[in-house]
C-alpha cells in the first residue's frame, strides 16, 4: 500500500441514477464503505471532503420517462430528493450531494470537453449506427434489444446482456429491434466524438503499475482490458437527453451539434468536480475545489461497485491524463455485487430490500452494522434477513448493547451513577487498560487498508473483550468483599465504553452518539462534516482513558432491542411479494356494442410454418369452419410450429387484413399473457366456425 503522505482527502461514491430508489445492493458497493472510510479519517482529524449526487442523464433516466409516459425531468426530480434523503437518513455523511442537471454540471463538463477538443486529444468519426425510422431517432445501446451473440438471450440490451454479463454495442446485436417502436433498425451515418484510449494505454499501464496495493479483482479486471488492448471510445451520442456538446466545437469541426450531448460515461465522472466546486462555492471560497483536484498533495479515492472499474481506473484517468491539471486516483476499492436471500438483486422482479422501506421498519445503524459485517470486499456476498437477525440480536443487543448496560448500571447502582476512581488496579486491570490503548491503531489499520469488514469484526471484539473482563472480574461478588476492586472494574469497563463510543462511530453513528450522551462524554470529534475539527480528543486519542473519574454520568438507555420474528417474517414476506410482477394495468372501460363487433370464431390449426427472417412469427392455416384464414401470430418465442399444428383456437376473424414480412395475416389468434411474459393458447369446445360469445 502507498504510504505517501497527503495533505487532504477527496471522497467520491460513484453517482447513483435518478431512475429508482436506492436498494442495499447500492449501499453496500459504493456507499457504506466510503461512510465507513470517511467518518474514520474526520475522526483522525484528518482534511477530507466527500463528495457525490445524482446522476440524471443517461438513456436510462429517458427509459424510465418513456415507460411512465412522462418526461425526463419529471423523473429526475422524483427520485433526486428521494434519494438524497434516504441517504441522509441512513447517515450518509457526504460534504455535498449535488446533482448533474444543475448549471455547475453543465459548465464543467462543456469546460472539460471544450479544452480537451483544443488540445487535439478527440478523434472525429463518422460511420452508420443504428435508427429507428418509425421513431425518426437514432437509437442509443438500451433502446436497442436483440440475441446476445455470446449466449444466444434474446432480451439483451444494446450495451450488455443480463443473462451473462457481456458487455456489448449495438452493432453487435444479432436481429436488433428497437425498443420504443418494435421496428427493426437501419443503419444511417452520423458523427461522434471519440477519446483514443489506446493512444494512452502505455501510460495507463505505467500508472496502474505504480499501485500494486489495489484489490485483486480491480487489477484483475484491469488487466484483462490491457491485454484486449484499449480501443476509441465514443464520448458523444445522439439523443434528446444529456449535457449537450459546445456548439464552437462541433461547428470549427464542421458537424451539426443539433441533438448530439456528451455521453454520460463522460460526463458522470465530471458531475465529482462539478460537485467539489458546488462544496466550495457553498464555504464561500469558491477556488478552494482546485486544491483538492489539481494539488498533488490531494488524495483521490473513489468507491464503487464492480460495474465501474474500468470507468474509473482507466477511462476517467485517460481523461484528467489528457486534460493535463488533475490528479490522479489514489486508489479506486471496488467491491463485488451482493445478493439478496441466495439470489441474484433484480429491480425489475421486485427481487430487492429498498433503503428507503427499510427505514420505515428499523434504525439505520442495524443496516448500517449488518452490511458492514458482510460487504462484498473481494467476492459477492449474501444479505439475509435471519443473517440480519442473528447480527443484531447476538452481536449488537448480547454483546455490545449487554456490555454497555451492564457497566452503567454497576456504576448507577453502586456509585451514585458517577465515574469511580481507579485505585492500587491489579494486574488483571492494567492489563486490560494496556489492551485497550492498542485497539485505535489496530482497527485504524484496517479501515486505511479498506478492510471494512475486518474494521468492524475488530471493534466488536473490543466490546468481546469488556464482556469477559467485566465476567472474570464479577463485580456482583467484590461490590460486598472488596468495594475497591468492584470500583476499578467499573472504571475499566466505563474507559472501555468510552473508547467505543468513539471507535464505533464509523458503522454505528447513531448509537455512538447515544453512547456518549449516557457518559456524558464531551469535546469528541466529530465523524460529520465540519463539526469539531479543532476538538483534541479523536481516533487516535480513544484509547487512553478519556472518561473523567468523579464526572456524572447521564440517563441509562438500551441501546439495541432485539429484532423478534414476525418482524423477519414480515419482511421476508415482503420480498417475496416484490418479487412477482404486477398485473398488467386493467385498460379503458368500453360498453357491450364495441365489444360485440369482434367475431371471435373456433378454429383448427391446419399448418403452421416460422416466417424467414422473423423471430417472432409464425405463418398459420387455420379452419374457421366457413373459411380458411392465413394468420401471422407472434408466437415463435413461445411455441414451436410442430406445437401448434392441430390445436384448436380462438380467432378474430373480422380483424382488417395486415401485411407483416411480405405476407398477409388475415386475422389474429386469441393468447393468455401472464405476468412474466408467457404465452397460452386460449381455446374452447365447439365446432370450427363456431361463434364464441
Amino acid at each position: 500500500m502507498s504510504r505517501k503522505v497527503f495533505k487532504r482527502i477527496l471522497v467520491t461514491s460513484a453517482l447513483p441514477y435518478a431512475n429508482g430508489p436506492i436498494h442495499i445492493g447500492h449501499l453496500a458497493g459504493a456507499y457504506l464503505p466510503a461512510d465507513l472510510y470517511c467518518r474514520y479519517q474526520r475522526l483522525k482529524g484528518r482534511d477530507v471532503v466527500y463528495v457525490c449526487g445524482s446522476d440524471e442523464f443517461g438513456v436510462a433516466i429517458v427509459v424510465r420517462a418513456l415507460s411512465e409516459e412522462t418526461e425526463p425531468q419529471a423523473i429526475i426530480d422524483q427520485y433526486h430528493p428521494m434519494i438524497r434523503d434516504s441517504f441522509a437518513a441512513f447517515g450518509m455523511s457526504f460534504d455535498h450531494y449535488g446533482r448533474t442537471s444543475g448549471h455547475v454540471h453543465k459548465e464543467t463538463s462543456q469546460d472539460f470537453f471544450r479544452r480537451l477538443a483544443q488540445h487535439h486529444h478527440f478523434v472525429l468519426k463518422t460511420d452508420k449506427q443504428l435508427y429507428d425510422p418509425q421513431a425518426g431517432v437514432f437509437l442509443a445501446d438500451r433502446f436497442v434489444k436483440g440475441t446476445c451473440p455470446k449466449c444466444g438471450y434474446d432480451e439483451a440490451y444494446g450495451d450488455q446482456c443480463e443473462r451473462c454479463g457481456t458487455s456489448l454495442s449495438p452493432a453487435e446485436i444479432v436481429n436488433p429491434r428497437s425498443t420504443l417502436t418494435d421496428a427493426v433498425p437501419v443503419l444511417r451515418s452520423t458523427t461522434h466524438w471519440y477519446l483514443p484510449l489506446g493512444e494512452w494505454q502505455n501510460r495507463l499501464e505505467e500508472y496502474v503499475a505504480a499501485h500494486p496495493e489495489w484489490k485483486p479483482n480491480v487489477l484483475g479486471q484491469i488487466g484483462a482490458w490491457f491485454s484486449d488492448g484499449l480501443r476509441d471510445r465514443a464520448i458523444t451520442r445522439d439523443v434528446p437527453w444529456g449535457v449537450p456538446i459546445p456548439p464552437e466545437v462541433a461547428q470549427d469541426a464542421g458537424v451539426s451539434g443539433s441533438g448530439k450531448v456528451i455521453y454520460v460515461w463522460f460526463d458522470a465522472p465530471i458531475g465529482y468536480i462539478s460537485a467539489t466546486r458546488e462544496w466550495a462555492e457553498r464555504q464561500g471560497d469558491p477556488d478552494r475545489w482546485e486544491l483538492y483536484w489539481k494539488d498533488q498533495a490531494s488524495k483521490l479515492i473513489h468507491f464503487i461497485g464492480k460495474d465501474n472499474i474500468v470507468f474509473h481506473t482507466l477511462m476517467f484517468p485517460a481523461m484528467l491524463m489528457a486534460h493535463g491539471a488533475f490528479v490522479l486516483p489514489e486508489n479506486v476499492p471496488a467491491n463485488e455485487f451482493l445478493t439478496i436471500e441466495g439470489k441474484k438483486l433484480s429491480t425489475s422482479r421486485g427481487w430487492a430490500v429498498w433503503l428507503h422501506e427499510y427505514l420505515e421498519e428499523f434504525p439505520p445503524d442495524l443496516l448500517r452494522y449488518a452490511l458492514a459485517s458482510t460487504l462484498p470486499e473481494s467476492k459477492d456476498a449474501d444479505f439475509s434477513w435471519k443473517e440480519f437477525q442473528l447480527r443484531v440480536n447476538s452481536e449488537l443487543a448480547d454483546i455490545l448493547g449487554n456490555f454497555v448496560n451492564r457497566a452503567l448500571a454497576f456504576a448507577a447502582s453502586e456509585f451514585g451513577n458517577v465515574v469511580p476512581h481507579l485505585k492500587n488496579p491489579d494486574v488483571q486491570d492494567l492489563d486490560v487498560l494496556r489492551q485497550l490503548e492498542t485497539f485505535p491503531a489496530r482497527i485504524g489499520e484496517s479501515y486505511e487498508r479498506f478492510r471494512f469488514r475486518e474494521a468492524v469484526a475488530m471493534t466488536m471484539d473490543l466490546a468481546r473483550m469488556g464482556n469477559k473482563y467485566f465476567n472474570d472480574r464479577q463485580p456482583w461478588n467484590t461490590r460486598k468483599s472488596n468495594r475497591q476492586a468492584c470500583a476499578n472494574t467499573v472504571y475499566v469497563s466505563l474507559q472501555i465504553c468510552a473508547a467505543l463510543s468513539v471507535l464505533i462511530d464509523p458503522v454505528l453513528p447513531f448509537t455512538a452518539a447515544r453512547l456518549r450522551s449516557m457518559l456524558r462524554l464531551e469535546g469528541i470529534r466529530s465523524s460529520m462534516p465540519g463539526e469539531g475539527a479543532e476538538v483534541s480528543v479523536g481516533w487516535d486519542e480513544a484509547g487512553a482513558q478519556i472518561l473523567c473519574d468523579g464526572v456524572e454520568l447521564g440517563k441509562r438507555v438500551i441501546l439495541f432491542s432485539k429484532v423478534e420474528d414476525d418482524r423477519i417474517k414480515a419482511q421476508i414476506t415482503r420480498l417475496s411479494a416484490g418479487d412477482a410482477k404486477p398485473y398488467a394495468k386493467p385498460k379503458d372501460r368500453i360498453d357491450y356494442s364495441t365489444f360485440a363487433q369482434l367475431d371471435l370464431r373456433m378454429g383448427t390449426v391446419l399448418t403452421a410454418e416460422r416466417v424467414r427472417k422473423s423471430k417472432k412469427l409464425v405463418r398459420l392455416e387455420v379452419d374457421l369452419g366457413y373459411t380458411r384464414r392465413q394468420i401471422l401470430a407472434g408466437v415463435a418465442e413461445h411455441f414451436a410450429p410442430s406445437e401448434l399444428v392441430g390445436r384448436r383456437v380462438v380467432a378474430v376473424a373480422n380483424l382488417a387484413p395486415r401485411k407483416m414480412m411480405g405476407l398477409e395475416s388475415q386475422g389474429m389468434l386469441l393468447m393468455a399473457e401472464d405476468r412474466e411474459g408467457h404465452l397460452s393458447i386460449v381455446t374452447a369446445e365447439g365446432e370450427n366456425g363456431s361463434v364464441v360469445r
